[in-house]
């Protein structure tokens, strides 16, 4: 199930970002972007939302909003417990979704260039790399997905 983040699930959020993002470190040189959020601040502007199992345990969480016209996916990350349960797929179509009942065209994305297995899953998913920049200090690789809206069926 994925749902709303309340604040009562910002320790989780931020636990998970920790988990997920921790073996970036190293190769980074800092701790990456998503582990330095203000989560606070995204769940009060309704931005943030969590996944849970059938038994309404946190699992992972996902940050996307409208910006310029497209919808930025910002974050997404999934306990190491919970990984490759599909928890990372559902979270990523669950925003796809929610742009296509916004009307947006695209979702955008970025990350770091050293996360490779980010590199190599978003192709995956129908994300093509647009493009490279250097922000903050972080070299990152940006992806963007064509929303294609979903046309009711009609029988006759």
């Amino acid at each position: 199930m994925i749902r709303p983040a309340q604040a009562r699930d910002e320790s989780a959020i931020r636990e998970c970002a920790e988990q997920a993002y921790a073996r970036y470190v190293p190769a980074i040189g800092r701790k990456p972007a998503p582990m330095l959020a203000d989560f606070a601040a995204q769940i009060a502007a309704g931005v943030v939302y969590v996944a849970t199992d059938d038994h309404g345990t946190f699992q992972g969480f996902v940050v996307f909003y409208p910006e310029d016209g497209h919808l930025l996916l910002e974050n997404v990350a999934v306990l190491p417990s919970a990984a490759g349960q599909g928890v990372g797929k559902s979270l990523i179509s669950f925003c796809e979704d929610t742009g296509r009942q916004l009307g947006m065209s695209t979702v955008q994305l970025y990350t770091n260039e050293k996360m490779t297995e980010n590199l190599a899953i978003y192709p995956r998913l129908g994300y093509v790399n647009v493009g490279r920049r250097t922000e903050d200090g972080f070299n990152r690789v940006y992806f963007e997905k064509r929303l294609v809206a979903s046309t009711p069926s009609t029988s006759d």
